[in-house]
């Protein structure tokens, strides 16, 4: 999961699931991504989180896929935030992201699997998993 940037965070809202996109890095066995004030920093109020992030590696063929599952609180904590400021965290949305979430796992779920025709993930523009169609 350290090998890739870019995952999907489901939350609960209200009275459904929705899934969100973003950037994140790995900090000591925990997970962290920044966020502006909204829709993504009321889905973390309390609720379990899941975060799924997947890649290839284009030279074996071989997809992967790790779902990170726990409680998501924002940092609040000074010293905690300017820890969290120096993580290699560039948002690829614009706008204001200036409040960082961590994500505590209770579980790591994840596999590996050999791709069905790996030259349709060579083509340089599209690099998804197969785990994602």
């Amino acid at each position: 999961m350290r090998s890739t940037t870019v995952g999907r965070l489901a939350v609960w809202l209200d009275d459904h699931p929705d899934i969100f996109p973003l950037n994140f890095v790995v900090d000591q066995g925990t997970v962290v991504f920044r966020t502006g004030e909204g829709t993504k920093v009321a889905g973390i109020s309390g609720t379990p989180v899941a975060l799924e992030a997947d890649g290839l590696d284009e030279a074996t063929g071989e997809a992967w896929s790790v779902v990170v599952r726990g409680r998501a609180h924002s940092i609040t904590e000074q010293h905690d935030v300017m820890d969290t400021a120096d993580l290699p965290l560039h948002p690829r949305h614009g706008g204001r992201k200036d409040r960082f979430v961590r994500i505590t796992p209770d579980v790591i779920s994840g596999r590996r699997f050999a791709v069905a025709d790996p030259s349709v993930w060579r083509t340089g523009s599209d690099h998804r998993s197969a785990a994602t169609d």
